[in-house]
């Protein structure tokens, strides 16, 4: 298959998904290796970015997605009868960055970093989209493991978990200091 008649394919497999597409069926459905797949991709990310349309091909962990760009959200709300934009509450953004940079994570590993039960806002997560089951630690009773999704990843304009910020090691030891500061004096109260 030529080039141009591949990248069309490409394009139309992930036009029809909707959601991001592995590398790996991708490669099966144009009938190439997954590093020539990619390489390809890659190629039409660099076209779709050069040029001033409204779509581009973003990548999520080992998979690629078409979406709008960024610029033309407020457009599409204008269209949408109920828009997709969720706010998150505090509780939910930290119990979120527990999972984000701890993941595979349990609801009692959550729950103990916060020091409180963090239900409500796991299920929120779940239901949001952003936060969902990574597998079962092997332990008594089998506890499901959280990870972040796809979805997490687009919101938060990463390609993977792996280029979220660095957690500064001072800043963690001041935040220690402060908490144990805090403890303090709740105790002497």
């Amino acid at each position: 298959m030529e080039l141009e008649k591949i990248e069309a394919a490409i394009e139309a497999v992930l036009f029809a998904m909707g959601d991001a597409v592995e590398v790996e069926k991708l490669s099966v459905a144009i009938g190439h290796d997954v590093d020539t797949t990619r390489k390809i991709v890659h190629q039409m990310m660099d076209r779709y970015n050069s040029r001033e349309g409204g779509m581009e091909i973003i990548e999520l962990e080992n998979s690629f997605q078409l979406a709008t760009r960024r610029e033309y959200y407020e457009l599409l709300i204008r269209v949408a009868k109920q828009p997709k934009r969720y706010v998150l509450t505090d509780v939910q953004l930290e119990v979120l960055s527990i999972i984000a940079y701890k993941q595979p994570v349990t609801r009692q590993e959550v729950e103990k970093i916060r020091g409180v039960n963090s239900d409500h806002a796991l299920n929120r997560l779940v239901e949001y989209g952003l936060v969902g089951e990574a597998g079962r630690l092997d332990a008594p009773g089998r506890p499901i493991l959280f990870g972040t999704t796809d979805e997490f990843l687009r919101n938060f304009g990463v390609r993977s978990a792996e280029d979220l910020p660095s957690i500064q090691p001072e800043l963690v030891e001041e935040m220690k200091s402060q908490a144990e500061e805090e403890i303090q004096l709740k105790l002497n109260l």
